[in-house]
């Protein structure tokens, strides 16, 4: 038995062979977990729980089945699913985590994290989150029509695209004091978060002491997945076969 750990899947109707890669995921290797933790990026955007899109509607479904069957299922905002609400949780069946958050897993203190705040180096993006973040903003976006709403989260998406294929590389990754001050904050020494799509583990020291940073990897092409046991813990690759997609 194992806890597992996923984010940045950003599944999107137009993507519906990673939506199949999910949901096989949790039909099969997902099965029998101690307990699912998605760490943002879920889902490509998300523009309001009342958003009737088919395709969205599969995956929350296919979650409440998941959870229904045991395993606890806990979901946490990423960058571009920040405006899921108590009504997705619901249909979802998940318990919505603040970010950051604590958790004991084996008598062991981990932080959880999407991973975008500790971006700090891109202070172009850190901008737009303090704005879309601000809890006026989103109820003055989550007024507006569907169809509006849709049409600035198109905007915001190639916005996206054209800043992360114009920025320098190394601001789009972690800065280093920026974690060390995350593990300093929760008392802990290891990190687990997504967000960069740079998969690994990281060894590391803070104030003398060994920490541990482990990035889950994105959802693009493949799966990722972090199983976390009283044994230790893997990150792994699941290819489509394995996910019995």
């Amino acid at each position: 038995m194992a806890t597992l750990f996923i984010s940045d899947l950003h599944l999107d109707p137009d993507r519906p062979d990673i939506i199949d890669h999910f949901l096989a995921f949790l039909d099969g290797d997902a099965q029998g977990a101690d307990a699912l933790y998605i760490l943002g990026d879920l889902f490509e955007a998300w523009i309001g729980d009342d958003d009737p899109e088919p395709a969205k509607r599969r995956v929350v479904q296919a979650i409440k089945d998941y959870s229904r069957s045991g395993p606890p299922c806990y979901f946490m905002h990423g960058n571009r699913d920040f405006l899921t609400g108590q009504v997705f949780a619901s249909r979802a069946g998940v318990k919505i985590l603040p970010d950051p958050s604590v958790v004991d897993l084996n008598d062991t203190k981990v932080l959880l994290m999407h991973g975008d705040t500790l971006c700090t180096d891109d202070t172009e993006y850190q901008a737009f989150r303090s704005m879309v973040r601000d809890p006026i903003w989103q109820q003055h976006f989550l007024e507006q029509s569907l169809e509006h709403r849709q049409a600035m989260a198109a905007q915001a998406r190639d916005a996206s695209r054209q800043h992360t294929g114009s920025a320098p590389a190394a601001i789009m990754d972690v800065n280093d004091e920026a974690v060390a001050a995350a593990l300093r904050t929760a008392g802990v020494e290891t990190l687990i978060h997504g967000h960069t799509h740079r998969p690994g583990v990281h060894e590391f020291e803070v104030d003398g002491r060994r920490a541990t940073r482990i990035v889950l990897g994105d959802w693009y092409t493949q799966g990722s997945v972090l199983r976390w046991s009283g044994e230790g813990y893997r990150l792994d690759t699941l290819v489509r076969d394995e996910a019995g997609g």
